[in-house]
């Protein structure tokens, strides 16, 4: 795992991750809702790159990402929008 700009991560050894699992009561029905959650927005991210162009896909990350695309490597964002990065180029150039 790679974080593409500074963050904060928290991991769990299993026996602190039981412990609340037995101290939180609904602990395990938060979980279940984040996973469900982070899987919804999987397939919501996945469908565009059948039913939508590339320029369109992008015009979305704008709207939904404003800051990363001066954050991280384009590189990385035309790898998350399934296309080249010179693709990517492409499109910023025309949009711009």
């Amino acid at each position: 795992m790679q974080a593409a700009t500074d963050c904060k991560l928290i991991c769990f050894n299993k026996r602190d991750w039981q412990e609340l699992l037995n101290t939180i009561i609904g602990w395990d029905a938060i979980v279940n809702r984040i996973i469900a959650k982070a899987l919804i927005q999987k397939v919501a991210r996945r469908s565009p790159l059948v039913t939508e162009d590339a320029t369109e896909r992008y015009l979305k990350f704008l709207d939904i990402y404003p800051n990363v695309v001066n954050r991280v490597p384009l590189s990385y964002v035309a790898s998350y929008l399934g296309i080249t990065q010179s693709s990517l180029s492409r499109i910023r150039k025309n949009i711009h």
